[in-house]
């Protein structure tokens, strides 16, 4: 049996690829190590947790005891726990750098102490600041973002990861340690926290409340349902070279107002329901990766479509409504209203015009 760890292994995207381990290889076994912070939610893995060849341990990244004891017989870490959502970042940044750079820092010396074959370092395409605004529509080459560019973080949240990325590959360039690291794009698919623009559309819709869209929603993002993301990161753990960066990107830039849009027609609603709010400092105008060096050196690309993965995903919030409902009445509801202001009708208070 190959043991893997996986930090923040009950988050969206942990949660995910731990059920995709677990599936793909009958020799796998995996440590989940989460803290279980706003994000995290055990409810993720509730079908899974009476595998044997699955272990979970409620402990912090950033303490060196409890990342030891994550870390016997273990082979390989695929590192995920983050604080991940960068308008929290702007409201404080300390748990950013504490949980992303020094709990890293942490993950790695032990790693690098307990002889570990591969750590796998799960960034993000926000390292790289911001490219030009491009309309997703229209014909003609685009600049992407490539593993090589220099990192131009813009937010707490990715400076904080930005950080992260550095330290790993210096323990790799310094110490030996075989780290490769992951960047990807704006992600969404099942179990996602219904703070991000997806499952927070679809969950405000089938609620009848408004949906609120940060300026004049034209910031485009390149979309990778989770689902091909995990596919990646497990060709990277098993393939990639060390020392190595890749990128994984889905190749569908859409603009915010797009995708809502989108969602809304899933839906059966109308765009009286979006509700243009105050723009978020420091807002990227548009981030897309090229993803040729996975696509050449991993064999991989991503076979989800945006318009088959929104469907999908759509149809699973549809189905789990006590999942999020329960979540949305919790601390995320305290939040919620302080960020929007607490909207809650359909009929839309104090939008703009979408021309």
């Amino acid at each position: 049996m190959r043991r893997i760890l996986v930090t923040g292994g009950a988050g969206f995207i942990g949660s995910n690829l731990v059920r995709m381990l677990l599936s793909a290889r009958d020799d796998v076994e995996v440590v989940n190590l989460d803290l279980l912070t706003y994000a995290g939610n055990l409810a993720n893995l509730g079908d899974i947790e009476q595998d044997p060849r699955y272990t979970f341990i409620k402990g912090d990244v950033s303490d060196p005891d409890t990342v030891r004891g994550a870390l016997e017989g273990v082979a390989a870490v695929m590192h995920l726990a983050a604080e991940t959502h960068v308008d929290r970042s702007i409201q404080g940044g300390a748990s950013f750098v504490r949980t992303n750079v020094l709990g890293t820092h942490t993950l790695l010396e032990v790693a690098l102490e307990a002889g570990v074959e591969r750590f796998l370092h799960c960034s993000t395409d926000e390292v790289y600041g911001e490219l030009p605004w491009h309309d997703p529509e229209a014909p003609g080459d685009r600049e992407r973002f490539t593993e090589d560019l220099p990192l131009e973080p813009r937010s707490p949240y990715s400076a904080s990861k930005a950080g992260s990325d550095h330290l790993a590959l210096a323990f790799h360039r310094t110490f030996g340690l075989d780290v490769v690291v992951t960047r990807c794009s704006n992600n969404y698919g099942p179990y996602q926290f219904p703070e991000k623009l997806i499952p927070l559309c679809v969950t405000n819709a089938l609620e009848d409340r408004t949906v609120p869209v940060y300026g004049d929603g034209l910031n485009v993002r390149d979309w990778i349902h989770v689902d091909d993301h995990c596919r990646g990161m497990r060709a990277a753990l098993e393939g990639g070279r060390a020392g190595r960066v890749y990128n994984f990107g889905g190749d569908a830039e859409r603009t915010n107002l797009q995708v809502v849009r989108r969602i809304l027609a899933a839906l059966g609603k109308g765009e009286e329901a979006i509700e243009f709010v105050r723009d978020r400092p420091g807002h990227d105008r548009r981030y897309a990766v090229d993803s040729s060096r996975a696509r050449a050196e991993l064999g991989w690309s991503p076979r989800v479509s945006l318009e088959q993965g929104l469907d999908a995903t759509v149809a699973w919030y549809r189905s789990r409504t006590e999942w999020w409902r329960s979540i949305k009445a919790g601390e995320y509801r305290r939040y919620y209203d302080q960020q929007y202001g607490g909207s809650g009708a359909v009929a839309p208070r104090g939008s703009r015009s979408l021309s």
